[in-house]
């Protein structure tokens, strides 16, 4: 059974609506509940919240009824009401309630080190939220009442996505995502600061600045009160055009393919590519330097990349799920050799490293099978026979391909300190990986 309180209250088993409770405060009740699950909530405290402490006399017995119904209609889905004390509670189970994954996701996005992880953490927890809680069974007031503690968790989840978000040069989907939680809470100094600073690094400084004004104003007229600290020494940075209020450094634009994070394509060659999943060649090893930081995302990007087939993603993405081990040890393998790789490609005379790729690259040769195409063109395809190796066995073809052609005496390094991402320069002119990250920041173009 999954039950669903961040928005409309909705019942779900296998897929399919259930109704619960024929009254609205019968589903209040047994929200309450699951907002609590595995703990008891005294009966006092249920007739305090669903009557606003102006119960009825016979709040205790109807109380007592709503229990018994819900009892009955939840039996068939073993999912039980269990009496404690003076109290009731939902007990824990494998049903699925969204308030607690949401909290569980939020503290998966605190623990993760790695800012790609951390905002799929946050990403997901968020599209949890449907609308206000218990949109429709509760209402404001009592929804005061209950959203206390997850009202506050969810502010604080956006404005720490924002934060990674904006650690991975990503300010104008700040912006996007931060526009509408402004409109509902456009004095709340911190997501202000956030979206002051995703405004700026966008390249719409004014913006920010008349940001600044409307929240000045509004909380000298509401509260009586300045900006605190936080907020005025931005706005003085802003004006002074102090330079640490820039984007970060280093390649870090991005693209989200289904309900993954990859970098944007920049290089000209699905090999160099596969060396650019890696931010950190260019230095010491950051949060952020790795783009593969699970084997589900390996699979996402081979398959973005055109090197497997669609249909394939979700099948090794199911297979890594039943087999994790397996597929850690694939995903160790594929950045061994991506490190390989990006060793032989920047030093040609790098002996060992060439013959550790020639070995992957002959071992997906032998498994490649020839099969024809929705155009009509045959072409080779790693074997399906590789299992979870595959998108490493598809990555090294292209590999092999371009260590076999001419255009790999064309591969350049990207000069910048931070940076150290591949690209083919066939015109001999071009200097940078991106124009709009390397080259941008430093006043420099593609001449």
């Amino acid at each position: 059974m999954d039950f669903q309180l961040l928005g409309p209250f909705a019942a779900r088993h296998e897929g399919r609506p259930v109704l619960l409770g024929s009254r609205r405060q019968e589903r209040c009740l047994l929200a309450v509940l699951l907002l609590h699950a595995g703990h008891s909530v005294s009966t006092g405290r249920l007739i305090d919240l669903l009557w606003d402490d102006a119960p009825p006399a016979s709040a205790r017995a109807t109380v007592h009824t709503y229990v018994g119904r819900l009892r009955a209609a939840l039996r068939p889905y073993e999912v039980s009401v269990e009496t404690r004390h003076d109290g009731y509670a939902v007990e824990r189970g494998p049903h699925r309630i969204d308030a607690q994954e949401f909290t569980e996701l939020v503290g998966h996005a605190a623990d993760a080190r790695d800012p790609v992880e951390r905002i799929g953490h946050y990403d997901r927890a968020l599209a949890l939220w449907r609308g206000p809680l218990l949109a429709d069974v509760a209402d404001d007031r009592l929804r005061s009442r209950l959203d206390g503690r997850l009202g506050e968790l969810r502010l604080s989840a956006a404005e720490r996505r924002a934060e990674a978000q904006l650690g991975m040069g990503l300010p104008e989907r700040v912006v996007a995502d931060l526009t509408p939680l402004l409109q509902e809470h456009p004095a709340r100094e911190h997501l202000v600061a956030t979206q002051m600073t995703a405004l700026h690094r966008s390249g719409r400084r004014a913006e920010a600045l008349r940001l600044y004004g409307r929240t000045r104003a509004l909380l000298a007229t509401d509260l009586g009160i300045e900006p605190g600290s936080e907020l005025r020494t931005l706005y003085e940075r802003m004006l002074s055009g102090d330079p640490r209020l820039d984007r970060p450094p280093g390649p870090v634009y991005a693209v989200r393919v289904d309900d993954q994070w990859l970098p944007w394509s920049t290089s000209g060659h699905p090999a160099l590519e596969f060396c650019n999943t890696y931010a950190g060649w260019g230095g010491d090893r950051r949060p952020g330097s790795e783009w593969l930081p699970g084997y589900a995302t390996f699979a996402v990007w081979a398959g973005h990349l055109d090197l497997t087939e669609h249909r394939q993603t979700a099948r090794l993405r199911e297979q890594a799920l039943r087999r994790p081990d397996e597929a850690t040890a694939a995903l160790d393998e594929a950045r061994r050799f991506r490190t390989d790789l990006y060793a032989c490609l920047t030093d040609p005379q790098d002996g060992r490293a060439f013959k550790a790729v020639a070995a992957v690259v002959e071992e997906a040769a032998g498994l490649s099978v020839f099969t024809r195409g929705e155009d009509g063109l045959g072409r080779w395809q790693p074997s399906p026979s590789a299992g979870l190796r595959l998108p490493l066995h598809a990555v090294a073809r292209t590999a092999g391909e371009l260590l076999a052609d001419p255009r790999r005496f064309t591969v350049r390094t990207c000069p910048a300190p931070d940076c150290g991402w591949l690209f083919l320069d066939e015109s001999g002119r071009r200097r940078w990986c991106s124009l709009r990250t390397c080259g941008t920041r430093r006043g420099c173009g593609v001449s």
